[in-house]
């Protein structure tokens, strides 16, 4: 459980004292543009310099206090200087920060500890093979359905992120990631999510479902489907980037169905649901099925980087030695992280914890719908919630200008917020799965005043 020593946000937040960038923060921004490459995305959004964090709250050097709901893209579930966590980062710090494959205490600790929080039946039948990031893990992952199955093409969704870096991005949806990694659409089929408020058939949710999981099946039976065999199916249980979808209820079920009947290893891709991030340790575990192989990455080791998959032991058989190779994977101070954090995943009164504070942001956004024309849908599971911006919600056009004016303004008073979707239309709401139930509904109240003032202009 957590440690006795007092450890929680600074209560006060947010606290501008200067607006940002202020004098300290705008000369180490410029100074990151002198030797930093053009290309940073983050810096562009947030404009400031950070000094140290609290939980679930950042400082930076000009002394601002800012109430965090990024949570650095879901990779600080466990606060910012969670003492838990930082203390066996700390300890593991004195014994040993490096090692490649060999068994240390923490590795094998984390090991164990990982197989015993495992979705379904994988629970002590599974193998664990550790990658660096979530994109590497993803690669890994279709890497091994290929090489069990003989072949070649994957089967992805509309919406989709898996990662950017080598042939993974075939499976990541926005063709935008392919302009300069010299990869195209290598081997993949994408099918559409089943995404309720954007389905291209006007029909019920769980019809949606059967549609795709159709449509699959069909990819997989027909010879002339045009995919010559299908070596895997990746799917997020809740799109991320792709704007925080929840699928109906019997979407995963049904992928679970068809490919297990056709022998097709199904990927759940847990690096942003997974480690609590919906209430549940894994999202795959709403739907209550058992995947083949799951991808785990992003908070699993606390801000260290770290990830792997978890896949079926049966695929572990003929895999040869360096099937995937990589100098730092498995790093010590992750995995000594990551067995403390999976600890207190463990318990079902925090997982409880999460659902209360992601029903708070839900109920607050369902409220905020009455005074705002401009609130398309709002959706979400645990600490993973979504509010998707329109035009006008007899049209459902999107509405990204809205979406990230009311970013900037968040930014402005103090709450760092992001957004997502498939037109860059969705603020999305992911703090660190700690923080206090008081500093959410102060930064819900300051989320509803700016989008009721963005919303008359």
């Amino acid at each position: 459980m957590m440690n006795e020593k007092k450890w929680e946000s600074i209560m006060d937040a947010p606290i501008i004292k200067v607006k940002p960038p202020g004098p300290l923060s705008s000369k180490m921004l410029e100074e990151q543009d002198r030797f930093e490459t053009a290309s940073r995305s983050y810096t562009k959004i947030f404009r400031t310099a950070l000094d140290y964090g609290k939980n679930a709250t950042v400082v930076d050097v000009d002394g601002n206090v800012f109430i965090d709901l990024f949570a650095g893209v879901s990779v600080i579930n466990m606060g910012h200087g969670n003492p838990d966590v930082i203390n066996a980062i700390q300890k593991q710090t004195e014994k040993l920060t490096h090692i490649t494959e060999v068994p240390t205490e923490s590795r094998i600790s984390f090991l164990k500890t990982l197989d015993s929080t495992l979705p379904g039946k994988m629970r002590g039948k599974s193998k664990i093979f550790t990658t660096v990031t979530g994109g590497d893990a993803c690669e890994l992952a279709i890497q091994l359905a290929r090489f069990v199955t003989g072949k070649k093409v994957i089967v992805a969704f509309g919406g989709s992120y898996h990662g950017i870096a080598g042939n993974i991005v075939s499976a990541t949806a926005n063709s935008h990631y392919r302009e300069y990694s010299g990869n195209d659409y290598l081997n993949t089929y994408h099918l559409p999510y089943p995404y309720p408020y954007r389905f291209p058939h006007d029909v019920e949710p769980e019809e949606m479902s059967k549609i795709v999981a159709e449509n699959l099946e069909n990819l997989i039976i027909d010879p002339y489907s045009g995919t010559g065999g299908i070596a895997g199916v990746i799917v997020e249980p809740v799109q991320g980037e792709g704007g925080y979808i929840v699928p109906p209820k019997n979407f995963l079920p049904l992928l679970r169905e068809i490919t297990q009947k056709h022998n097709v290893p199904l990927i759940v891709d847990e690096v942003q649901t997974g480690m609590g991030r919906t209430g549940k340790i894994w999202a795959t575990e709403h739907a209550g099925i058992t995947p083949d192989i799951i991808t785990i990455s992003k908070s699993v080791g606390g801000g260290i980087p770290i990830s792997m998959i978890a896949y079926d032991e049966e695929y572990d058989r003929d895999l040869p030695a360096g099937f995937h190779l990589g100098t730092y994977r498995a790093n010590p101070l992750g995995l000594a992280a990551g067995n403390v954090i999976f600890q207190k995943l463990k318990h079902e009164e925090f997982m409880k914890e999460i659902r209360n504070k992601g029903n708070l942001i839900i109920e607050s956004l369902r409220k905020l719908e009455t005074e705002s024309r401009f609130i398309g849908d709002v959706r979400g599971l645990g600490l993973m919630v979504g509010v998707e911006f329109v035009k006008d919600r007899k049209t459902k056009e999107p509405n990204g200008d809205l979406a990230q004016r009311i970013k900037t303004e968040m930014f402005n008073r103090g709450v760092l917020i992001h957004t997502c979707g498939h037109y860059a239309n969705v603020i999305r709401f992911m703090p660190p799965l700690t923080i206090e139930e008081s500093l959410l509904r102060k930064a819900m109240n300051i989320f509803s005043e700016v989008v009721v003032k963005l919303s008359k202009d």
